[in-house]
């Protein structure tokens, strides 16, 4: 293939991709200008859990390493909400950062740790502190325990302007998922970014370089247990419920299954994997109890003829 086919296949997946996304967006800003709740609250869905995918991607995908403890930062952010507005602050000045700190701060300690390790043994750490956290909430006796508690009052904006209304809280989470794929575009095409997919694809030849792979992982393991945190703040204004279901190795299992199934290693491609798995739920468990059943197949399907997801069946180019 010449040097001239190759730049004009490169234009027309990026083309491709780029009608995609712009689509998605126009969809997500038109859906809830049609006053139905529940196609509103399928957006917010979408955008929580793409929120959610977007930072567990900056893991699986840009740093090689597959987490099964997600769901705990996840779970800071739906507590965050929760515990606060009990103590009466609800404003989404204060509500979000302090989640975003707060999981970052978890996030730091335990990447510290998990970092350290490789393979099988990396996948086994994260899920055994998010399991440590998830028994943490559960013993939690006033806040519910194990049954959760009902969300006391909303996020707010301002007075008369909160998170309980679907339409703010949709095109809020629609904000904040802009905010976090932009964030997440800029690291990984900096500097920055370029060191952490260095070592992921060889991290000996970044070390005969001089430099040290473990400090910039550390960093985005941080930045994407805050991310991640700003999604469990919609999610519990979304269900207006609080519970450590929200920290289960099952929600983890949900969030690696959106980053496959979009295709790793991209920013789009969560996204799409998100909008996906919501949209497959919704079918899938109005038909039968057993919807989870046939997602593993859809699963199992993409990852024996679909290798590069469904973003790749999207930038395929075709002769």
């Amino acid at each position: 293939m010449s040097a001239s086919q190759v730049i004009k296949t490169s234009d027309s997946k990026a083309s491709r991709l780029v009608i995609t996304f712009s689509a998605l967006l126009l969809l997500a800003l038109l859906v809830p200008l049609l006053d139905q709740a529940y196609y509103t609250k399928l957006v917010s869905r979408i955008c929580v859990f793409a929120i959610a995918a977007v930072s567990l991607d900056l893991i699986v995908g840009f740093s090689g390493r597959v987490s099964l403890g997600h769901a705990a930062f996840f779970g800071i952010g739906v507590y965050s909400a929760g515990v606060l507005a009990q103590l009466g602050i609800t404003q989404v000045g204060w509500v979000m950062p302090i989640a975003f700190m707060a999981a970052g701060l978890v996030g730091c300690f335990i990447g510290s740790i998990s970092l350290r390790t490789q393979g099988l043994y990396f996948i086994f750490i994260t899920l055994a502190f998010s399991q440590m956290i998830f028994f943490i909430a559960q013993g939690l006796r006033m806040y519910g325990g194990d049954d959760g508690f009902r969300l006391p009052a909303p996020t707010v904006w301002m007075e008369g302007f909160d998170l309980s209304q679907p339409k703010v809280l949709a095109y809020t989470m629609l904000m904040v998922l802009l905010a976090v794929a932009y964030v997440a575009h800029r690291l990984m095409t900096s500097n920055f970014g370029q060191v952490i997919i260095a070592s992921r694809d060889n991290s000996r030849k970044v070390n005969s370089l001089g430099l040290q792979p473990y400090p910039y992982q550390l960093t985005l393991f941080t930045i994407s247990a805050a991310m991640c945190a700003l999604g469990g703040v919609g999610f519990a204004n979304l269900n207006e419920y609080v519970s450590p279901a929200s920290i289960s190795w099952v929600q983890s299992g949900e969030f690696l299954f959106m980053v496959i199934l979009g295709s790793a290693g991209t920013l789009l491609g969560p996204i799409l994997g998100a909008a996906a798995f919501v949209i497959l739920e919704q079918i899938l468990s109005a038909w039968t109890e057993y919807w989870m059943f046939y997602l593993g197949i859809i699963l199992m399907l993409r990852v024996l003829f679909l290798k590069t997801g469904l973003l790749g069946l999207i930038a395929q180019h075709r002769t």
